[in-house]
């Protein structure tokens, strides 16, 4: 008889992160798998179709999209969710496109990551920003926007914004991206 579980896939770079939400989730009746790489996702996926999958969106110097759309082609039906240390609207629309459900800036917990699983739609009642964005937030998107074009190559990030590399090198140390 198989497994009537749902099978989750956890695409995520960080041991022990990926450790936290396996057992979370295997706590929840999950049957959970976890690839680190682009490269271990597309070896699974020979061998196994799952029904979830949570994907970092910054994997070891790559990017997770690439894992979405992965993802998305070897099943249109397969209910992803990004989950990321540095949220932008670039990114997210980018994952939306290539075929996430959702989008999820961390800390978010096992229910918000269940939760996102489950919504088939928008939800046009979410409330507003109560104030407009500052200026650091909104240069934080221009340049994670314009790092994510660049494949994370700082100096080719930095050529692109007009900016010495150095700088660049400081401003993502004073806010890590993971």
């Amino acid at each position: 008889m198989a497994d009537a579980r749902p099978t989750l896939l956890i695409v995520e770079d960080d041991a022990s992160f990926a450790a936290t939400l396996r057992r979370s989730f295997e706590r929840r009746g999950y049957q959970v798998m976890s690839a680190a790489n682009h490269e271990e996702l597309a070896a699974l996926l020979e061998t196994c179709r799952p029904s979830r999958a949570v994907v970092d969106l910054k994997l070891a110097g790559a990017s997770g999209l690439a894992c979405v759309q992965t993802l998305h082609a070897a099943d249109p039906t397969i209910r992803i969710v990004v989950l990321t240390g540095f949220a932008s609207i670039a990114t997210a629309v980018e994952a939306i496109k290539l075929g996430a459900r959702h989008y999820l800036a961390k800390p978010a917990s096992t229910d918000d990551i269940e939760a996102a699983f489950e919504r088939d739609a928008g939800d046009p009642e979410i409330a507003l920003a109560a104030r407009p964005t500052s200026i650091k937030t909104l240069e934080w998107e221009r340049i994670h926007e314009t790092l994510a074009d660049a494949d994370f190559n700082i100096s080719e990030t930095a050529r692109r914004l007009g900016m010495h590399r150095r700088t660049l090198a400081r401003k993502l140390a004073k806010r890590r991206v993971t």
